[in-house]
């Protein structure tokens, strides 16, 4: 298995290489630039920053250069944070997306296959269409309208939680953007787990559990949702890199000092290197992530092997 991770790792060069050179002359299309202001800069102030910046070079001599200093692990500086590296934002903002982003990755799978599994047992009753309609609403209504409506709920109403901040990780600070980021997910996952669920419980080796007569949570728990779990961990790969990285919308409308508000401001104000090392971020994480997906179908599915 070892030998397999280091050939997905080596593998996964060229595609990162790709990644990194179609959006490192994307965000160069865009109309105008990291210094082009409202009101004008001095010419020989601007003359003086493209130099310190390199963006006086010809396109592909800046391309070089930043494929020089990202194999040496420089990001490059901010163009708009004049202090800080591209390094020192994201490692000051990763820690906090991480905290999001697991903690409702976490909440997502546990809850989401445990209401998918409630809706498989209880197939066409009505726990099952419960279920089911509160997974469409989770889905069909985004981040950016749920996040308010809890707001006003939890926050302001009820007055049970704190409407927006991080609070040095707090738990009543985490509760509503979690629960937010979570909820879209936990709809998709209890929708996969039913699925999967009701076919693995029609299976053979299911059948014969039962008739050699285990109990009912033995025959569920260990036999039927370990193989229903193969669509939801192929799932939860990309799902990963997405809430960790991609918590834009809730990051910013509650507040919290992650990733997701540099890439923002980053994007608006043409802050290049800024907005490259996010993508650089972002693109790793899903390498990382898809490998430990097929690494863990080795231990649900004993039918796959890396060995050979």
């Amino acid at each position: 298995m070892l030998s397999y991770a280091l050939r997905r790792l080596v593998g996964a060069i060229p595609t990162l290489f790709i990644i990194v050179t179609v959006a490192f002359f994307l965000i160069r299309v865009a109309p105008g630039g990291p210094f082009h202001l409202e009101r004008p800069l001095d010419p020989q102030v601007m003359e003086n920053l493209l130099k310190v910046y390199h963006l006086d070079k010809p396109l592909w001599q800046q391309y070089l250069l930043y494929l020089e200093n990202l194999l040496r692990g420089d990001l490059g500086p901010s163009f708009i944070y004049r202090d800080f590296s591209v390094g020192d934002l994201l490692g000051s903002g990763l820690p906090v997306s991480l905290q999001l982003g697991g903690s409702a990755l976490l909440l997502a799978f546990f809850l989401g296959t445990g209401l998918g599994s409630l809706a498989a047992l209880y197939q066409n009753r009505p726990g099952d269409y419960g279920v089911m309609a509160v997974a469409m609403i989770g889905i069909t209504i985004p981040n950016f309208v749920m996040a308010p409506v809890l707001t006003l709920v939890f926050a302001l109403y009820l007055d049970w939680l704190p409407a927006g901040g991080w609070g040095e990780g707090a738990l009543a600070h985490k509760l509503l953007p979690v629960f937010t980021l979570a909820l879209p997910q936990i709809a998709v996952i209890a929708r996969l787990t039913r699925g999967s669920m009701i076919e693995a419980l029609r299976s053979n080796h299911v059948r014969t559990a039962r008739a050699y007569g285990l109990p009912g949570h033995v025959v569920v728990i260990v036999h039927a949702l370990r193989g229903a779990l193969v669509p939801v961990v192929s799932y939860l790969g990309p799902a990963a890199a997405a809430l960790i990285t991609g918590s834009v919308v809730i990051e910013t409308i509650f507040g919290i000092p992650g990733v997701g508000r540099y890439f923002v401001q980053g994007a608006l104000n043409r802050d290049y290197t800024l907005v490259m090392g996010t993508v650089v971020m972002i693109a790793g994480f899903v390498v990382v992530f898809n490998l430990l997906v097929d690494l863990v179908y080795a231990l649900i599915d004993p039918r796959v092997r890396y060995d050979r």
